[in-house]
């Protein structure tokens, strides 16, 4: 939009730390009445310029300059950017899920006279704020409640309390399926043209930020690359590429999004039958009903299907019956049944299981890379339960090197890394395990185009030892780019099965929604 007024500026912004260069002179121009979208590799230095912005690393801490509306700005913590007009939405959601939506809208900044809290105006202005994000909860509910989608929309509820003028979301549809996913960022639409509520966007996702940015600024290695402004024809289509993007990004042209594998597929290892598992919340009602599936060595098995289609559920209850009640079927390896009854006899059986939330569930964040490497299988290296630290560190740096994980020092805290390491590091302690059947469950959630291909690389070069892989994501061109074959899921059912190679996305919903 022309001769539009500038709302944020952020000049020659330098951050180091010891030995590392954050930061190196990058800039951000935002605009009145625009959505911003910043992308980079995971380490390119997003979240870093974000705690700038934030506060979170005071004035001082960094070198350049922060403009706000004209004025020169020197945040020491994040209530003096909020108090600006600066709100910044966290990957992780910063919700109370115990207290209800309105609550939660007002926490910190509550509706109250000498220190009484007005209930009524806490709930009329909760509704107010809900009705501007289609959000039509009673706001009394608490939010655990809720779905992810519409937990989001509290956060901009939040945002928007704090009168704010300049949202920032961190990848704020990671967790969303589709429906969720593009009403969000039509909300940040409306939030721009109906309210003049700039949004500054974090993603990964470069099919969402050419859907909906009117400016992209792109970071490699703590530096700005380039900074373009988008562009729609009449029918929506974009003047910049996919592909355009990537090679700032990366550095480096990717040819190939879904690297080819040509492996031969050998018999079936792992065999699901009839396997049926009832909703632990919910006794009388299936999560999932007669589901059958076979894995062959070295074959990729995609898993497809919305959000509460039962894929998770369906991983989660075979590796180790760790979810569900009620389990009834079989579960064979080599033909075999086998006892999965617990963890640690799945992981005997050769069975592993990358969850999708690496942060709560696939690492410890406060241990180091060598510590969660070896996690899984400790017994590799110990003996009458010591730990032989020799072999430990043996292994763990052989891992490094065979995923090609940038770290300083496998002594560094996982919690450090950045989120593509990280996935590196689950990676190495499932391997370290030995598997023969490898779950992976959405593995490049939340990590850039460059880390994805190298996971997509790993991912053939496993298959290509003969381990059988199942896939699930929520990306439909991953599961297609990346399967062998493709099972589509639904309600906690299978409703086909398909070729990877002449799947299409079309033919994929169409047998979810066909259910």
């Amino acid at each position: 939009m022309p001769n539009q007024a500038v709302l944020l500026e952020m000049q020659n912004i330098t951050k180091t730390f010891p030995g590392v260069i954050a930061l190196d002179k990058v800039n951000l121009l935002v605009k009145q009445r625009e959505i911003h979208a910043l992308v980079g590799e995971n380490g390119a230095g997003k979240s870093t310029l974000v705690k700038i912005l934030s506060g979170i690393y005071p004035h001082g801490s960094y070198g350049g300059k922060i403009v706000f509306e004209g004025k020169d700005c020197a945040f020491g913590d994040i209530k003096q950017s909020e108090k600006t007009g600066i709100v910044i939405i966290h990957q992780e959601l910063a919700l109370s899920p115990y207290l209800s939506i309105a609550e939660n809208i007002f926490l910190g900044d509550e509706r109250a006279k000498y220190n009484i809290i007005n209930w009524d105006k806490t709930r009329d202005d909760a509704l107010l704020y809900m009705r501007k994000l289609g959000l039509d909860e009673n706001p009394n509910m608490p939010v655990n409640k809720l779905g992810v989608g519409k937990q989001q929309l509290v956060e901009i509820a939040k945002a928007l309390a704090k009168d704010a003028k300049l949202l920032v979301l961190d990848e704020p549809t990671s967790a969303l399926n589709e429906n969720d996913s593009e009403h969000l960022l039509q909300i940040l639409r409306e939030l721009r043209d109906q309210h003049n509520i700039s949004s500054v966007l974090i993603s990964h996702k470069l099919n969402e930020v050419a859907a909906v940015a009117d400016t992209i600024t792109i970071l490699r290695d703590g530096k700005t690359i380039e900074t373009l402004e988008v562009e729609r024809d009449g029918g929506g289509r974009v003047s910049i590429s996919e592909d355009r993007i990537i090679k700032d990004m990366v550095g480096r042209e990717i040819t190939d999004r879904f690297p080819k594998r040509n492996n031969p597929i050998g018999e079936v290892v792992f065999e699901v039958r009839n396997w049926t598992v009832y909703n632990p919340d919910n006794p009388e009602r299936k999560k999932l009903d007669q589901v059958n599936m076979t894995v062959r060595a070295g074959e990729v098995v995609g898993l497809a299907g919305l959000v509460g289609a039962g894929r998770t559920e369906l991983a989660t209850s075979i590796f180790g019956k760790y979810y569900g009640r009620s389990i009834s079927g079989q579960t064979l390896i080599d033909g075999r049944e086998v006892n999965l009854n617990s963890i640690p006899k799945a992981i005997e059986q050769g069975l592993a299981y990358m969850t999708e939330d690496r942060k709560e569930f696939g690492l410890v964040l406060i241990g180091t890379v060598k510590e969660n490497t070896t996690l899984a299988k400790l017994k590799k290296i110990s003996r009458r339960s010591v730990i032989n630290e020799h072999e430990e560190i043996l292994a763990a740096e052989d891992y490094r090197k065979k995923l090609n994980t940038k770290t300083p020092s496998i002594l560094q805290l996982v919690g450090n890394l950045s989120g593509g390491n990280q996935q590196k590091v689950v990676l190495a302690k499932w391997l370290f395990s030995d598997p023969r059947i490898l779950i992976l469950d959405e593995p490049t959630r939340g990590i850039d185009v460059g880390a994805k291909h190298e996971i997509y690389t790993i991912i053939n070069n496993l298959a290509a030892q003969g381990i059988a892989c199942i896939l699930i994501s929520s990306e439909m061109p991953e599961i297609i780019g990346m399967s062998d074959r493709i099972y589509v899921m639904s309600e906690g059912r299978i409703t086909a099965e398909l070729e990877g190679k002449t799947a299409t996305q079309e033919e994929i919903m169409g047998h979810i929604l066909s259910n």
